[in-house]
């Protein structure tokens, strides 16, 4: 009897397991089988390749995930300044990345070596690329105060490695965020096999370099074409596919293989604000208790935990002439910025979104938010473009001898674009012909600024004249801000004339950028999230610092569980 019994369960666990290799077989040939033709993805003979396998993005260096949704943007204080600039407006926030703290010293550091050793200020060709990454460590001066300690040392001694990097205008902060999205792109398709290892640190030049987008479109201008470096040896890891014919396929990863990384850029003030708020203290089931005040729960600067009660939950300015409290008994531990980290992180579980320096974000600041129009990832200061092509349709690569150089209004020399870059030239006609959602390549002043929805301060509301050039009827008509100008003459000499009008009545125009958050020089009232101030993008300061944030593709959540209704 206790034979028949284990041959039966013999019997019954063969049959098991048939039917579940059968099941994993099925599964697996339905995951490779086209739903659209039947046709079989991912054949080893060739035709469409893609990575059916993907799970979720995977969270990039230095970043955590911000799970989005709706919420109340706009202030909760008194608006003292009477400037009525972010009135509450619901909005919804897609799911992002953000840095866990600010860019710090040694961050930016890592980026002017990298410019350093690939475009050498030795040669006059490339100075100005190195000198125009700089930060200004002369915004530390102040000409009734001793504060050369901070302009000799601020940026490169050790003893402020993880304090955030400042003197940093907008545009600065921008191209360390393409910097950085090349690199950490470069660093995966290193690892899987794309790349020859180490080419990033031994190949590297002017004329030999990776751009994540010169990869996505001409992977063979890569390197400047060098094929030992993007034809690299791991084969068998990115699964090189051959023909009977002896054609290759899969040498070079696209977007459909999942390994290439959306870019790092600043974020919105939309998103900024979002993230600095950590609704999640405050959230009952489907509903936020009331409204925020700090990037903390409750109404006061001070924590009332027990272990740390009373210790200052950021640093600011207290007061006049107090920076940081009694010495022997601080309030915050800090007279000017701090290292990272040295407070408790919100529930999203970021540093310093109040106190240690305000952070540039990626809107051309207008004072109003449109929320008329738009209410889903809210943002000012689309320039559309596209990739120039030459005559045989191929994209345009920046060489060393193609890069443009742009002085800014205060003199600065920067460049426009590095080698290896897909040159990017204004989207025209041919993307905008009947289109509903945009019409031109530069969105900054839609409904806000051209002729459309505001008026010349040299004519009555309402005219049309069709005489006026198109260029006086955007928003520096309509704010009237200064006209400063910076030429050059025949010998290359910079020519500064300063607007000296005294009919000017703003500074505010398309360069101007939003920053957000309560500094280590502020006081209390500018750190909540919701303040929202402004700054020249080509200006830099000793409190205004930036982090980065990138967007999330695919799952709004990254739980797996069903969301509770």
């Amino acid at each position: 009897m206790d034979m028949k019994r284990v041959l039966a369960f013999k019997t019954l666990l063969v049959l098991t397991l048939s039917l579940a290799t059968v099941s994993c077989k099925k599964s697996s040939s339905s995951k490779n089988s086209s739903r659209a033709t039947g046709w079989q993805i991912n054949n080893r003979e060739g035709g469409f390749q893609y990575n059916t396998d993907f799970k979720e993005q995977e969270t990039s260096p230095g970043l955590v995930f911000v799970e989005g949704g709706t919420f109340t943007k706009g202030k909760v204080q008194d608006d003292v300044m009477h400037d009525w600039n972010n009135t509450p407006n619901q909005q919804h926030v897609q799911s992002f990345y953000m840095d866990e703290t600010e860019v710090t010293n040694m961050m930016y550091l890592e980026y002017l070596d990298w410019i350093k050793r690939v475009y050498p200020p030795t040669d006059e060709n490339f100075r100005a690329i190195y000198l125009g990454a700089l930060p200004d460590t002369l915004v530390w001066r102040n000409r009734l105060g001793y504060n050369e300690v901070m302009t000799e040392n601020y940026l490169r001694h050790p003893g402020y490695a993880e304090y955030p990097v400042v003197g940093v205008s907008w545009i600065q902060a921008v191209e360390f965020a393409n910097w950085r999205s090349d690199r950490v792109n470069e660093a995966n398709l290193t690892e899987a096999g794309y790349i020859k290892r180490d080419a990033m640190i031994t190949d590297v030049s002017a004329e030999s370099n990776f751009n994540t987008d010169t990869y996505i479109n001409a992977p063979t201008l890569t390197y400047g074409g060098n094929e030992e470096i993007i034809n690299a040896d791991g084969r068998g890891r990115r699964n090189v596919r051959v023909d009977a014919d002896g054609n290759e396929s899969n040498i070079y990863a696209t977007l459909e293989t999942g390994i290439i990384s959306p870019k790092y850029r600043l974020p919105t003030e939309t998103e900024w604000e979002y993230a600095a708020l950590g609704l999640s203290e405050i959230r009952s089931y489907n509903l936020y208790r009331g409204r925020k005040k700090y990037p903390w729960d409750g109404q006061y600067t001070r924590a009332d935990k027990r272990k740390i009660r009373g210790d200052q939950l950021a640093n600011f300015k207290q007061g006049k002439g107090d920076y940081g409290g009694i010495a022997g008994w601080s309030d915050d531990g800090a007279d000017i910025t701090n290292k990272v980290k040295s407070y408790d992180p919100n529930d999203y579980g970021l540093y310093d979104m109040a106190g240690n320096v305000a952070e540039w974000v990626a809107d051309v600041y207008r004072p109003i938010i449109d929320d008329e129009f738009n209410d889903f990832n809210y943002y000012r200061g689309n320039v559309y473009t596209k990739n120039a092509l030459n005559d045989d349709g191929t994209v345009k690569i920046v060489t060393p001898e193609d890069i443009v150089y742009d002085t800014l209004s205060n003199g600065k020399i920067i460049a426009r674009n590095l080698p290896g870059e897909i040159l990017q030239v204004p989207v025209d006609e041919n993307e905008t012909y009947l289109r509903t959602n945009f019409d031109k390549s530069d969105e900054i002043n839609f409904r806000d600024g051209d002729r459309r929805s505001s008026r010349r301060f040299d004519q009555s509301f309402g005219d049309d004249d069709e005489s006026v050039d198109k260029k006086e009827s955007e928003t520096k008509d309509m704010y009237n801000s200064p006209r400063h100008s910076v030429t050059r003459d025949s010998l290359g000499n910079l020519i500064r004339e300063y607007d000296k009008s005294n009919e000017r009545t703003s500074l505010i125009n398309d360069k101007v950028r939003v920053y957000k958050g309560g500094s280590w020089k502020d006081r209390e009232y500018w750190l909540d999230p919701a303040q929202r101030r402004y700054f020249p993008q080509d200006m830099a300061t000793d409190y205004i610092g930036f982090r980065c944030a990138m967007s999330r593709v695919g799952l709004k959540s990254k739980s797996k569980n069903k969301t509770k209704n």
